[in-house]
């Protein structure tokens, strides 16, 4: 149920706030499992949405920043979203198995 929830939210988002090309950077992270990564957007952000977060989890440090740490194999998006409601950074994040 929540899950359905946090998924029609993205989905809302997405449609609410028309992204244009020039300002919402498209990016893939890869992480082997086990292992974080810290991103800093090229803007503030007021909001972060995750599709999966089962797959990766977010600590925020400010907002300018987050780590993403992978918690299980398989592949998520996360938006950042500023403080006008826009997209700013869609991040596509994979985690791998660190053997392969």
């Amino acid at each position: 149920m929540i899950a359905q929830l946090r998924a029609y939210m993205l989905s809302l988002v997405l449609l609410l706030a028309p992204v244009p090309a020039s300002q919402a950077a498209d990016q893939t992270i890869t992480l082997a499992l086990g292992t974080g990564s810290v991103f800093t957007p090229e803007q503030p952000f007021e909001t972060v949405l995750i599709d999966d977060e089962n797959v990766v989890s977010i600590r925020i440090q400010d907002d300018r920043s987050v780590i993403f740490q992978a918690l299980k194999l398989g592949t998520t998006n996360v938006i950042f979203i500023d403080a006008q409601s826009i997209a700013i950074a869609n991040v596509r994040i994979v985690v791998r198995d660190a053997r392969a």
